[in-house]
């Protein structure tokens, strides 16, 4: 269900294109996961990916995810599909798992997109996203947290609204109050110190909690 006009955006990559606008944005989080996320020796520890190809397979795009069977986002209406097998990724998080089990616990995806939205103000059959990854082991949860964390939770039908089910209150927390600290720092740093921001208790069931 891929028309022409959409096979005319793969390869354009916007996104590295140099001086445009996509690009200049995208330079500006590198230099942001480059400048505060340092190992021992100060060398960055985000590797950065942004040349993968947007011809994905389903299970990359959903069943790596636990996108259920049911969802309208595996529709021929929401999604671009080029056979059977394979399709026009709907988001960068389609490369998570590929990643991770090359053994990568840092880094961040920047691609195009593609999903069958009917076009207005905010809305575009192709688009791009930035898509991060940062996987803690014990040890940093503990430098993060100040002492010893409880990882995991041994009642594993604790599942609520503020967290899955196997992991323990303290490391949700700290894992959570990290990024929510990390995107303050990002946007700051985006936009300016005196950018206005502010939380809000939203339930999105695709990725809740």
């Amino acid at each position: 269900n891929v028309t022409p006009k959409i096979l005319s955006f793969i390869g354009v990559n916007n996104h590295n294109r140099c001086g445009h606008p996509l690009n200049l944005f995208k330079q500006r989080l590198v230099d942001f996961f480059y400048d505060h996320f340092k190992g021992r020796t100060g060398n960055p520890i985000f590797s950065i990916y942004d040349k993968i190809s947007p011809v994905v397979t389903r299970s990359e795009n959903f069943d790596s995810l636990l996108v259920p069977k049911d969802h309208p986002s595996r529709n021929k209406t929401d999604s671009y599909y080029l056979n059977k097998t394979h399709m026009l990724r709907a988001h960068c998080t389609a490369h998570q798992s590929e990643l991770v089990k090359m053994g990568l616990d840092n880094f961040v995806v920047f691609g195009d997109v593609y999903r069958r939205d009917e076009i207005d103000a905010t809305h575009y059959p192709v688009f791009h996203q930035a898509d991060g990854v940062h996987i803690f082991t014990p040890n940093e949860l503990e430098l993060i947290y100040g002492t010893n964390v409880n990882v995991f939770d041994n009642d594993k039908n604790d599942s609520n609204n503020e967290k899955q089910g196997v992991y323990s209150k303290e490391a949700n927390e700290t894992v959570t109050n990290h990024l929510k600290k990390t995107l303050v720092m990002m946007i700051k740093k985006l936009f300016g110190e005196e950018i206005e921001y502010r939380w809000i208790s939203e339930y999105f069931p695709f990725t809740h909690p």
